[in-house]
């Protein structure tokens, strides 16, 4: 039997080849995916060969082990049905709905304990939008909004968006996003966002300001989120976060440095910076909390912010280099790209 694989293979090249596909373990099954989501964020940066060079793929997803080392796999939004399972495999997971942290390919072994069972109701797309809505809910523990704060959201990608509308739930005073292109803020107002601006538009950051006063009581936000992937938009995120304010930092910038300008109001102003990243539940919640069960309100979430309404583009495995080049060149046009395999 043979598959479809897609490798990074160089600077903004994916290529997809045909290999066999090595018989089950009698542990294992197979896997023929139906749909795998692009992340448009971390992908990007491999597509452009500016992830960090000497750290693992991912040491927290078995199925992706190595470096970033071309030519790679990669991927871990994976959506399909068992199609074959090993002489040890409980007979209940035949044609099961399963999602996988697992790279883009069309079918593959893994073992049972390594597939989530598809909610029931929740289709092939809406599945592959889970590692991003339990990346926002990450964003939402680690910031902990409360009632009544000003939020500011930089970045309305899918995982921005996913964050917005979680947000959106809370019964906040403000949420204000900023994103660079039209078509994301306009999906920003309809997932919950009060007002979306353009953070490259003249006196942004004053205008931002102006809309998380809370008088002359060290005005500004109470918590901002710097979901762009830009690291001069750390700079702004600062700059508009009020006094003990949080900073939620939950962009991979790779390869990419940040000025930050910490001379000024930054020093006096107590400004919490803190990294939030999906692999690890923070040290305060780890006492009650663990990946299932921020995984398991992770599906709850899913059901209730319907992601797939941020779906822009399908293509089928055999054109992912039009898929990748439309994130890279024209992301004004493009907000979650799906990869189809039937």
């Amino acid at each position: 039997m043979k598959r479809l694989s897609l490798y990074f293979t160089g600077p903004c090249q994916v290529s997809v080849q045909e290999e066999p596909l090595p018989t089950p373990a009698p542990d294992q099954v197979v896997v023929e995916t139906q749909v795998s989501a692009i992340s448009p964020g971390t992908e990007m940066l491999m597509y452009r060969d500016q992830a960090p060079a000497g750290i693992p793929l991912d040491e927290t997803i078995p199925d992706l082990a190595g470096d970033f080392g071309y030519p790679f796999k990669y991927g871990y939004a994976a959506v399909g049905r068992v199609v074959g399972r090993g002489a040890d495999v409980a007979r209940e997971w035949h044609n099961r709905l399963v999602f996988a942290f697992h790279p883009h390919e069309s079918h593959f072994l893994t073992s049972p304990d390594r597939l989530i069972p598809v909610s029931p109701g929740v289709s092939p797309e809406e599945a592959a939008f889970l590692p991003n809505v339990e990346t926002a809910v990450n964003f939402l523990m680690d910031g902990q909004p409360l009632i009544g704060e000003q939020v500011v959201v930089f970045g309305q990608g899918v995982v921005g968006l996913l964050t917005t509308a979680l947000l959106a739930r809370f019964p906040l005073a403000r949420l204000v996003t900023l994103d660079r292109y039209p078509l994301r803020r306009k999906q920003s107002l309809d997932v919950g966002a009060h007002i979306s601006l353009d953070p490259a538009a003249p006196d942004v950051l004053g205008q931002v300001s102006s809309l998380v006063q809370k008088g002359d009581f060290y005005p500004g936000a109470d918590l901002t989120y710097e979901l762009s992937g830009d690291p001069v938009a750390l700079d702004q995120a600062i700059a508009v976060t009020g006094f003990s304010g949080r900073v939620v930092i939950g962009s991979w910038y790779g390869q990419k440095r940040a000025d930050l300008d910490l001379g000024g109001r930054f020093h006096r102003s107590r400004v919490r910076l803190i990294s939030s990243q999906v692999s690890t539940i923070a040290p305060e919640w780890s006492g009650r909390w663990n990946k299932p069960r921020r995984l398991d309100l992770a599906w709850r979430m899913l059901q209730k912010v319907k992601p797939a309404q941020l779906i822009t583009h399908r293509f089928p495995i055999a054109q992912a280099s039009q898929a990748y080049a439309l994130l890279d060149q024209h992301p004004d046009k493009a907000i979650q790209v799906m990869l189809k395999y039937t």
